[in-house]
């Protein structure tokens, strides 16, 4: 891995959480992610499953990690499995964990060879009224493809079909929704190496750079820094690509004149930062759309200040689109006959803002957290209102990740990258 190694103490914790959560005699089982063929020999990067990682800090393929807080023998009670390292694989693949590596990087002391799991899961069900299968329930998910966890439960079940069954996925919305000291400081991180790559750009954009030239820069300045790269697809949107929210090709021209949304962001040791910036082309922005920069930019401000403890995620969509009716009036785009007569389904200011302002971020992008329930401390959202205008040829979004505080306004993570017009403006023009 290119990422420094995690302090064991963080997954200790972790695993203490989730156990503390689980039904008495009871076993959950977490799988490491597939390694995801291509076509003839070719795969794609490994990417591991965020669960176990979380869990364990495991971070490669063919892993298991076994949890049985009520199990007779104290050793059977945190189990890693894992694939046999020997040196025919050191030299064709790389070093793999061994057993007293995996103890360093997990905290856990019994580890077992992969061959070993069905032997050893075999007892500890004789010991056990109840199995938590890891199935993927959050409310962005759309899988089609049959994963690693997935066979596993489909294959569990089949064997074991006397045990109760419970899921996982509930008691890991909850605790990976709210941040430990040592998460928010690797998001930090990630933060920190998009704040590299994005001053790296805004010495580089010129009128008649390509957006790929522009993802080169950042993929350059990411990797450079000990992240594996961006946390997602990124999005580089120039003049009126900007307008589509998803717009991943990154293929066309910057032209003068024009601005150039930037959806942007690196990770670090798994975990993501998610940044949003809006620059001109041309190192300066036109009035109109300096006008609507700082609108979107209001909308941002006030918003943040609207996650705090207690706060309800629906209800907080509410309000921001309040604000953001009032600077639509401001900008002209809305007057108050469309705000009169708009549909309370789909508000008037969703014409021009018809996308959510924050959600949960960490280990995933979009990250665990159920949103039915009130917002707490050390949870970490993004914040990200924009303003699409596809009839003038721009779009602008602004986009922090923060922190909830107990008290007061959240902290911004991205706190140090330039986000004012003027200030990116004077950084263009330096």
């Amino acid at each position: 891995m290119k990422y420094h190694q995690i302090n064991s103490a963080l997954f200790v914790k972790n695993r203490k959480k989730f156990t503390a959560e689980m039904k008495p005699n009871s076993v959950a089982v977490f799988n490491s992610n597939d390694i995801y063929p291509v076509s003839a020999d070719s795969t794609l990067p490994f990417a591991q499953h965020r669960d176990i990682f979380y869990l364990s800090g495991v971070d490669q393929e063919e892993s298991v990690l076994l949890l049985f807080p009520d199990a007779p023998y104290e050793h059977q009670r945190e189990i890693l499995f894992l694939r046999e390292t020997n040196d025919h694989i050191a030299v064709w693949e790389g070093e793999k964990l061994t057993k007293e590596r995996a103890f360093q990087v997990s905290g856990i002391r019994t580890v077992y060879w992969l061959q070993d799991f069905h032997k050893v899961l075999n007892e500890m069900m004789t010991y056990a009224d109840t199995m938590y299968i890891n199935t993927n329930e959050h409310y962005r998910a759309s899988v089609e493809t049959e994963t690693r966890e997935a066979r596993f439960v489909k294959w569990w079940k089949e064997r074991y079909p006397a045990h109760n069954v419970a899921k996982s996925n509930p008691i890991l919305q909850r605790i990976r929704s709210v941040k430990e000291s040592e998460e928010i400081d690797l998001i930090q991180q990630a933060c920190d190496i998009t704040e590299k790559g994005f001053r790296r750009l805004l010495s580089f954009v010129k009128p008649n750079v390509m957006e790929y030239e522009i993802e080169a820069e950042l993929a350059h300045e990411f990797i450079r820094n000990r992240s594996k790269g961006f946390a997602y697809t990124p999005i580089i949107a120039s003049g009126n690509n900007a307008n589509v929210l998803h717009y991943i090709e990154n293929n066309q021209q910057c032209k003068a004149g024009d601005l150039i949304l930037l959806d942007v962001a690196a990770e670090y040791a798994n975990y993501s930062s998610d940044m949003t910036r809006t620059i001109p082309v041309s190192g300066r922005f036109s009035d109109r759309q300096k006008a609507v920069y700082n609108a979107v930019l209001k909308v941002k401000n006030e918003a943040t200040k609207m996650l705090t403890p207690g706060t309800l995620w629906k209800q907080y969509h509410i309000e921001v689109g309040k604000v953001m009716t009032s600077e639509l009036l401001g900008l002209g785009l809305l007057d108050k006959a469309d705000v009169q007569n708009e549909n309370s389904e789909w508000p008037a200011y969703k014409k021009y803002f018809m996308h959510g302002t924050s959600h949960h971020m960490g280990l995933d992008t979009h990250d665990y957290g159920l949103l039915h329930e009130p917002m707490k401390a050390n949870m970490v959202f993004t914040v990200e209102p924009g303003i699409y205008i596809p009839a003038e040829k721009f779009g602008i979004r602004l986009e922090d990740n923060v922190v909830v505080q107990e008290k007061g306004e959240p902290f911004n993570l991205m706190r140090n990258i330039p986000l004012e017009a003027d200030e990116i403006e004077s950084l263009m023009n330096s």
